[in-house]
């Protein structure tokens, strides 16, 4: 395809994130991660609780900020799917982005599972295709998937610059590569192509700016401490509470 969509834009600490999105993508790359379904995923119970749904749940008394690090320092005790990879990528960078000790301060409670998040990434969706900025997420969607490989839906990934991309399980890829590894899953005999959505997902980057800087107590979080988050990607859509 070839695309080189956007024009670096927004303000310095935008940019700055952006750039930390992308080498928290490229650290995953070469990190020892699986790429694994729900059922088979597996995490450091040093950090992380593993919930019945294959989520991993952060530890009373760990920083989150060390939780979220020792992903990209252990890979090899991690196994998990594309949608919560691209959660922990946007967690590194905003680490990286803001310091460990405001994201401590309100980045709580973390639960990694599919598109859960914490409500202070403030995700922003967009729905034009030449707005798409290195940085931001992104979505492949396989309409004719094997229904025996629901997890082969689709690939979120990392969109790194003109026609690189990142997605957990395939790695770093043109959209033309991207597609034919996708094409690979569909069901036998199916002439449906895999696709680039017109989607892109990124953090509100000027809210983030002023978490390093904003002293007194957290945002108040929902019921016991979790978020409520609306999020949307591809063709799925979800509300957590």
């Amino acid at each position: 395809m070839g695309l080189g969509y956007g024009s670096p834009g927004g303000s310095s600490f935008e940019q700055q994130m952006r750039a930390e999105i992308i080498q928290a993508a490229n650290l995953m790359n070469v990190g020892k991660t699986d790429f694994s379904n729900f059922k088979n995923s597996r995490c450091n119970p040093q950090y992380w609780n593993r919930t019945a749904g294959g989520g991993f749940e952060l530890k009373p008394g760990v920083r989150p900020s060390a939780a979220i690090n020792d992903i990209f320092v252990n890979g090899q005790l991690y196994a998990f799917e594309c949608a919560m990879a691209m959660v922990m990528i946007l967690y590194k960078a905003t680490i990286a982005s803001i310091g460990a000790e405001a994201f401590d301060r309100y980045f709580t409670d973390l639960y990694l599972w599919d598109w859960n998040y914490d409500s202070n990434l403030q995700m922003i969706t967009t729905f034009n295709k030449f707005e798409m900025q290195a940085g931001d997420v992104v979505y492949f969607r396989n309409p004719d998937h094997d229904p025996e490989l629901p997890e082969w839906q689709g690939e979120n990934a990392i969109m790194l610059g003109a026609d690189r991309y990142y997605g957990h399980g395939l790695g770093i890829k043109s959209a033309e590569e991207m597609i034919a590894s996708l094409n690979r899953k569909r069901v036998p005999g199916s002439r449906t192509s895999a696709y680039l959505t017109d989607e892109a997902l990124h953090p509100n980057f000027d809210y983030i700016s002023g978490l390093a800087a904003r002293g007194g107590v957290p945002a108040v979080k929902g019921n016991s401490g979790k978020n409520a988050v609306y999020s949307r990607i591809g063709v799925r859509t979800y509300i957590y509470k």
